[in-house]
């Protein structure tokens, strides 16, 4: 089975996609958060011939919900109606914080298009968070 991993934010969506055997997330792309969001993520579904897709739950740290939970939610029930794919929910809670934990080192030579690249890792750690408890 393989899963599409989404951490959703409202400039940029980072994308994971799972391997074939559907036990690990692996960074994928980054898609700007436009009006063609769910027409181009149905798209990526299509072609890498995805089973499920799993969003990173925004949660603030006493478990309520944000303008960007909203939001993402709103975005799978669109991605699922449009795929007829089933939408997971997986907590995000300091995803993106340890995506940008990186040595010192390597930190200070990323370009701003490598720093960008921590959605996508971001989606890579909500999606492995989400099949090592459930797959």
């Amino acid at each position: 089975m393989r899963y599409l991993g989404v951490d959703y934010g409202s400039k940029r969506v980072g994308i994971a996609l799972s391997g074939e055997a559907g036990s690990m997330g692996f960074p994928h792309s980054i898609i700007e958060n436009t009006k063609h969001l769910v027409d181009e993520v149905c798209a990526l579904i299509e072609k890498e011939k995805v089973d499920a897709i799993v969003i990173g739950d925004s949660e603030n740290f006493s478990g309520g919900r944000n303008a960007i939970a909203e939001n993402a939610k709103k975005f799978g029930d669109a991605v699922s109606e449009k795929t007829g794919k089933p939408v997971f929910f997986e907590s995000e809670i300091f995803t993106t914080a340890l995506a940008r934990r990186v040595p010192e080192k390597e930190l200070k030579s990323r370009s701003p298009k490598q720093h960008k690249k921590v959605d996508a890792s971001a989606a890579a750690l909500i999606l492995t968070s989400y099949l090592s408890k459930y797959e």
